[in-house]
């Protein structure tokens, strides 16, 4: 009788469990995240609607789950949610901000938008600056002046 030969034994990658330390360390940075983007949000909506709710479209899909203890990729859904919300917040103001510099730049000094405030994917800035330097600003003569974009590679 032939003995067939037999194949060693294939070994099975053993998979480390995931430091403690590093989730818990993960989890830390995405709810302190989590916090300054609730909080810039809120002192947004506060800055421009002092005297009323603002109305939104619906609760977020993270208050509609309810309590919970979240994984990291739920946590860093909920932190780019609240991001989006913050950018989409921005947009309008930025331009309406561009707008009114336009119009009365004395009264908006030194200010700056760019183009990613503007949801652009250019690098332009507009500053309102004085007119002719340290002469123009004594006299008050405000103008905006657009960046002449993106620098060249060096």
């Amino acid at each position: 009788m032939v003995q067939e030969p037999v194949a060693p034994p294939v070994p099975v990658p053993v998979v480390a469990p995931p430091d403690a330390d590093a989730v818990r360390a993960a989890r830390r940075d995405l709810r302190e995240q989590i916090g300054r983007l609730e909080h810039e949000l809120g002192r947004e909506l506060a800055a421009r609607f002092p005297h009323r709710e603002p109305v939104r479209p619906g609760r977020s899909a993270s208050a509609l789950a309810g309590p919970r203890l979240l994984s990291l990729g739920q946590l860093e859904r909920v932190r780019d949610e609240l991001a989006d919300r913050l950018a989409a917040l921005d947009r309008p103001y930025a331009a309406e901000l561009l707008e009114d510099m336009y119009r009365a730049p004395e009264r908006h000094r030194w200010e700056i938008v760019t183009s990613e405030q503007l949801g652009e994917p250019d690098c332009c800035r507009w500053q309102v600056r004085p007119r002719l330097g340290l002469i123009g600003m004594l006299a008050g003569w405000w103008h905006v002046k657009l960046s002449s974009g993106c620098p060249l590679p060096g």
